[in-house]
């Protein structure tokens, strides 16, 4: 049977001020006043039914989400604290196969914008007829490049396998002189990386256990746990001991290079957007005529261009005067400014923060 996971763990740290550890991006209203969680929820629905759809986050926002998004409690897969992709997508997939031996579920992130609808749901219903066709495939999905990118990592493709193509390599986000040597190759050679998949639990376990044996046995022995107090004091004492590591080095990587699993990539022609920095932002704001991108119920701009002014307050003025480049960003305890080409830098300053304010992270 056809699942839904929607991983919702990130911190959102580059969007800070208006992300916090209590408050992360996924659940922020960024999108007309709606989370893009619910969005990737929505997504998602048509393809498996609302019973068949879960949500793993950390353990702390249980209540938010699953209010969010109408789910029951079993709909919802509790991290007790973040330990990268491999660990949340392996006990993800222990915890389907012990509910269905013969799952096949797709792994979404909480954090991407991506229209058409109907597009998207297109490409996502192939990959699971391919995994249900081949056994041994992990289905992932890259994205048509429509610029030379050093944002995002990339695909290398080979040849053709049934109605995708095979990965040949996992390319890391490039400098921008191998970025244009990629776009220039063409969407049959090179798309970005989606970091989102297609596969059956028992082969992902597999590879799992392949590749990564102290893993499988952690989530494996977290998934035989009994119901109740049992499970909650396993899971409590194994997860926190699991190995961080991406899904992409820790899987996907070693199986394109084995001959036991089949790698294989499906192309996704439409708009997907990142929502992680405030750059990318930037992008799904309206802009005013002077390329301001403007996020605020109440701002005023003199002279500047290409500045982002943003408040999460609806009754709070935002002045701008004389700024080119620029971001100005504002909540009820922290303002962020900061040059626009230093956007990726929010993230770093944060180690300040731990340091001397700790409370407005």
């Amino acid at each position: 049977m056809r699942y839904g996971v929607i991983l919702a763990g990130g911190s959102g740290t580059r969007l800070w001020p208006w992300s916090r550890a209590g408050r992360p991006k996924q659940l922020l209203p960024l999108i007309g006043g709606r989370s893009l969680l619910e969005l990737s929820y929505e997504r998602l629905l048509p393809l498996v039914g609302p019973d068949r759809l879960f949500v793993c986050a950390g353990n702390g926002f249980a209540d938010q989400i699953c209010d969010a998004l109408k789910l029951n409690e079993s709909q919802f897969i509790g991290e007790p604290t973040g330990r990268d992709t491999t660990a949340a997508i392996g006990y993800c997939a222990a915890m389907l196969q012990k509910k269905d031996p013969e799952a096949v579920f797709a792994i979404c992130t909480a954090d991407h914008l991506i229209e058409p609808q109907d597009a998207f749901r297109a490409s996502m219903a192939a990959g699971f007829e391919l995994a249900e066709r081949r056994p041994n495939a992990l289905v992932t999905f890259g994205v048509v490049p429509d610029a030379p990118s050093t944002a995002y990592g990339y695909l290398e493709l080979g040849g053709d396998a049934d109605s995708a193509k095979t990965v040949a390599c996992f390319r890391e986000k490039p400098p921008i002189e191998q970025a244009e040597q990629f776009f220039a190759a063409g969407p049959s050679r090179y798309l970005w990386n989606s970091g989102m998949f297609v596969w059956r639990a028992a082969t992902v376990l597999k590879c799992l256990e392949m590749f990564q044996p102290a893993i499988y046995r952690a989530v494996m022995a977290i998934a035989a746990a009994d119901e109740g107090e049992a499970f909650r004091q396993t899971l409590a004492e194994i997860y926190p001991t699991i190995t961080k590591i991406s899904v992409d080095y820790a899987i996907m990587e070693p199986a394109s290079r084995d001959a036991r699993v089949e790698v294989l990539a499906l192309p996704l022609d439409l708009s997907w957007r990142d929502i992680g920095s405030w750059n990318a932002f930037a992008q799904i704001c309206d802009h005013d005529k002077d390329g301001n991108a403007v996020a605020a119920a109440r701002t005023a701009a003199l002279d500047c261009r290409n500045t982002v002014i943003a408040s999460d307050n609806p009754d709070h003025l935002v002045a701008v005067i004389g700024c080119d480049d620029l971001m100005v960003i504002h909540t009820a305890d922290a303002t962020l400014v900061c040059r626009a080409d230093k956007a990726e830098s929010v993230k770093k300053i944060q180690e300040i923060l731990k340091a001397k304010y700790a409370s407005y992270l």
